[in-house]
């Protein structure tokens, strides 16, 4: 207890002086011990700083879901609404972080973001090594995402197999069809031929065999005519041989 009312009394000094100029001097008192080795359990209360964020507040868990070609309103439904938006290059967005934490490190981190045409084309997060690592449940919850992606995508790309497959052997039918097609007009074309040849050789055979037929026609009727001719001149010559011939004696009376 002495010794307390002496550390008490060793700091109040300074101020009584200054507040009573006519006070005798006290004679030299003897040197105090550190607070340490006089309470060595008592720890002195260190005063309270509030975390202070200024800026965009990211984490790397929405950071990572970014894609190439989200729309500008994807992303701002993702992870907010940039700090700075540079009025000469609008396709470009800034997230800025400066934020002061109590009993922690410092974070410090920029994030930028390029857009063409409205869709994303750059994620650059150089700057963003100062934001806490994830955490176990994030962790997890990344790996179910990416795997979730990844089956995503292997189904897409077995889909797209599928549906080259089924075009192929569609194309294939097609062709196999078109070729029966072709095949079958083609011996229909040959059978058309075949059977107007065959029609024009009967069509000739007819008529060869009409003018045949037109030909002994007319050689009968040149026979029939030089027959004709012949019995003619034969009845004349008869008759013309009757009226020549004489008379027998006997018809003469």
């Amino acid at each position: 207890m002495n010794k307390l009312t002496l550390i008490a009394f060793s700091f109040s000094l300074p101020f009584i002086s200054a507040c009573t100029p006519s006070m005798p001097t006290l004679p030299e008192m003897p040197s105090l011990p550190d607070m340490p080795d006089i309470m060595p359990d008592l720890s002195l209360p260190t005063l309270y700083k509030d975390d202070i964020h200024q800026g965009s507040v990211l984490d790397r868990f929405k950071i990572n879901q970014l894609k190439l070609g989200m729309s500008q309103a994807q992303v701002q439904d993702l992870i907010g609404s940039p700090s700075i938006v540079d009025s000469f290059h609008n396709n470009q967005w800034n997230y800025i972080n400066h934020s002061t934490l109590h009993e922690k490190e410092d974070i410090h981190y920029r994030l930028t973001l390029d857009f063409t045409q409205g869709k994303l084309s750059n994620i650059d997060t150089s700057g963003i090594k100062s934001l806490p690592a994830l955490t176990d449940k994030e962790k997890a919850l990344e790996n179910q995402r990416l795997a979730d992606e990844a089956a995503a995508i292997e189904a897409l790309k077995q889909a797209k197999i599928k549906a080259q497959q089924i075009a192929q052997a569609k194309a294939l039918e097609q062709q196999r069809l078109a070729t029966e097609k072709l095949a079958q007009e083609k011996a229909a074309a040959e059978a058309l031929k075949k059977k107007t040849e065959l029609a024009k050789v009967k069509q000739q055979q007819a008529a060869q065999a009409a003018q045949a037929d037109k030909l002994k026609q007319q050689l009968a009727d040149q026979q029939t005519a030089k027959e004709t001719i012949v019995q003619t001149k034969k009845v004349e010559e008869a008759k013309k041989t009757k009226e020549v011939e004489p008379s027998p004696w006997y018809k003469f009376w």
